[in-house]
């Protein structure tokens, strides 16, 4: 099987990851993070999420957090938007980009926004629109492509069902999310062809955590079946909270290694994306969780950094 000769990373670290810390996280931090991942040479970076404060505290102040990071150009700085009311105020900060977010399972669906898959979907719509509307660029997510807490197993053809929705309400891409990590690679790459099906893979984009300690495995699956998109989140921030022991998504600096040791291009400098990582692991006062980043730091002070 061929592997693509480049890969577009999506980092979703100052998002995905810092969402789930249970510690304040000032603007300042946020900025500095999102700046240190801008010198890496990303593309593009989930730089926050217009959701409510009292459901999601550590994404507070989004506003600010957009408005004081040194805009880097050929980057794209994206933001979720749940709703016409995140959209808006994503919008009017000058969100390069916006995503909203889906599940495969209706379980999943229920008991986290009240609703079912369907409803959800038509939430989005009148989102899509105005963003389409606004020329600006939506990206879909779908959660539990791989496993759901409640319902175990997840049919590959409701993988593609919800994907094929999203596309058709104007997603560019579309991000299959293994959100409680519990995939494996025959099980990705079988879910991948299945929804490419539906849409064309070109169009897709993997986000996988690394609960079992499968993800640069499936992530490898997924390069094999001709994704060329992978989300991933610096010193591996992140977790579920419906998985014990979840380990978060997937280290940035874990997967840059593994795509520049299989001569894939990217564009990212990994001492340079270590470094982001080791920032925010030392703010967040513990080890990165990225085993590169921490290989590095040991044979070398170099890329500590300020």
């Amino acid at each position: 099987m061929s592997l693509p000769d480049k890969v577009k990373m999506v980092e979703v670290g100052p998002r995905d990851g810092l969402q789930n810390e249970k510690q304040p996280i000032s603007v300042a931090t946020r900025v500095q993070l999102i700046d240190l991942l801008s010198d890496s040479g990303l593309q593009v970076i989930e730089a926050g999420s217009f959701v409510s404060p009292k459901w999601v505290p550590q994404m507070a102040a989004s506003e600010e957090v957009l408005a004081g990071i040194r805009r880097a150009p050929g980057i794209t700085y994206s933001a979720l938007t749940p709703n016409m009311v995140g959209y808006e105020r994503a919008r009017d900060a000058q969100a390069d980009e916006v995503a909203v977010f889906g599940a495969a399972s209706e379980s999943f669906t229920r008991k986290n926004i009240n609703c079912s898959i369907e409803e959800s979907l038509e939430r989005f719509r009148p989102l899509a629109e105005q963003a389409r509307i606004d020329g600006i660029p939506v990206r879909g997510y779908v959660s539990c492509v791989l496993g759901c807490p409640y319902e175990g197993d997840i049919p590959a053809a409701k993988v593609a069902e919800v994907s094929r929705a999203l596309l058709d309400m104007g997603c560019y891409e579309i991000s299959l999310g293994d959100t409680i990590g519990v995939g494996t690679p025959e099980k990705a790459r079988h879910m991948i062809e299945t929804v490419a099906r539906q849409v064309p893979l070109e169009k897709l984009a993997v986000h996988f955590h690394d609960t079992y300690g499968q993800a640069l495995a499936n992530i490898y699956a997924a390069l094999q079946a001709g994704v060329s998109v992978v989300d991933s989140a610096v010193a591996g921030l992140g977790g579920c909270p419906y998985a014990r022991g979840a380990s978060g998504n997937v280290a940035s600096e874990d997967v840059l290694y593994m795509l520049d040791g299989l001569g894939i291009h990217t564009g990212v400098d990994l001492a340079r994306l270590a470094k982001a990582g080791n920032f925010i692991s030392r703010a967040l006062e513990r080890e990165s969780n990225s085993k590169v980043a921490r290989a590095i730091s040991g044979e070398s002070g170099c890329i500590e950094g300020d």
